[in-house]
């Protein structure tokens, strides 16, 4: 089965071409260049420059693929979560192409695609841990025998990656901040600046980074002079220890023998290091996909549709986008 698959939940317009479940192609046009004026992103722009780039992608998609859209059998779109005005462009456009072909269309979590995107190369057997960690979402789930997922935490706040845009932002970095910090704490001491590693009082799994965001800004007004290199290995030093101890607990209680880490910031060699080193401690396999697959594409939401396709289901082209939509819930 070709499954051509379609991403725009946020700022990067994707499409990619899988066969069987093995990639052919993926193109993102990537808006850093446009958002990066106002240091993150900006919703309205972001979905009229899909509009711009989404034909453009798929027909890049299908050129390095070999492939006519004749050739297409089944279409995969994200369906959510993300932003309600992005969502829409792909949505709309998978629906059309597929309602106009005549060919099965499925709507796809884009958090699923995430933790599916590693399995395009090699399928893992199940039970396992999966942590995305990215701008908008920081969780951590456990893959079922049965296909499913359960939610054993998240992010009460900030996900990681909104947290490396704010830190960037107050040391004018630029965006994406992520890449900005990691770049620059290359450089810096780690241990030069004291900030906190934020823990949810009650909850046995779950995330934080308001605080420590909030931490950061009153420390830069005590130090002003401090290097900023040390500012940014210190702040991505608290946020890849906050990350490695919520994926320690979460292997704890599931009791999973592989962690999969994924999302953008999964991108960060800081924090392949720490959780590679955390895999060896608690005798666990690591999974982490290629770096063109932290980030969003759209190779992964095709992978993550052809599996459900091959289970025989299917959406109807009166779907509509869902910008919150726990992964799980098929419909809202």
């Amino acid at each position: 089965m070709i499954v051509l698959g379609l991403e725009s939940s946020c700022d990067d317009t994707a499409a990619a071409v899988l066969e069987d479940g093995r990639e052919r192609s993926s193109v993102v046009a990537s808006q850093d260049l446009v958002h990066a004026p106002f240091g993150g992103v900006v919703p309205e722009l972001a979905a009229r420059n899909h509009l711009d780039n989404i034909i453009p992608v798929i027909e890049a998609a299908l050129e390095r693929a070999g492939l006519e859209l004749s050739d297409i059998d089944a279409v995969a779109a994200t369906r959510g979560p993300g932003l309600l005005g992005c969502l829409l462009v792909a949505l709309q456009t998978g629906k059309g192409i597929a309602c106009g072909r005549g060919l099965p269309f499925i709507g796809v979590n884009h958090i699923e695609g995430h933790l599916l995107s590693t399995e395009i190369d090699e399928v893992l057997p199940r039970p396992f841990l999966g942590m995305v960690v990215s701008g908008g979402h920081s969780a951590l789930y456990l893959a079922g025998a049965d296909h499913g997922w359960s939610l054993l935490g998240a992010t009460r706040d900030d996900a990681a990656g909104e947290a490396f845009d704010k830190a960037a932002k107050l040391l004018d970095l630029g965006y994406p901040g992520g890449r900005q910090i990691e770049a620059l704490a290359r450089g810096g001491n780690p241990q030069a600046l004291p900030l906190p590693r934020p823990r949810v009082r009650g909850e046995e799994i779950a995330l934080s980074f308001s605080g420590l965001k909030t931490a950061l800004w009153h420390r830069l007004r005590e130090h002003p002079d401090l290097p900023k290199a040390d500012v940014a290995a210190s702040f991505q030093c608290a946020v890849v220890e906050t990350l490695v101890d919520a994926a320690r607990r979460g292997l704890e209680k599931s009791r999973a023998d592989c962690l999969v880490v994924t999302g953008g910031v999964s991108a960060n060699g800081a924090l392949r290091e720490a959780m590679a080193t955390l895999c060896r401690e608690e005798g666990v396999r690591l999974v982490v996909p290629p770096i063109p697959r932290c980030t969003d594409n759209a190779a992964m939401i095709a992978y993550a549709g052809w599996r459900r396709l091959e289970r025989g289901e299917r959406d109807g082209f009166d779907v509509e986008p869902m910008p919150v939509w726990p992964l799980g819930e098929r419909d809202g």
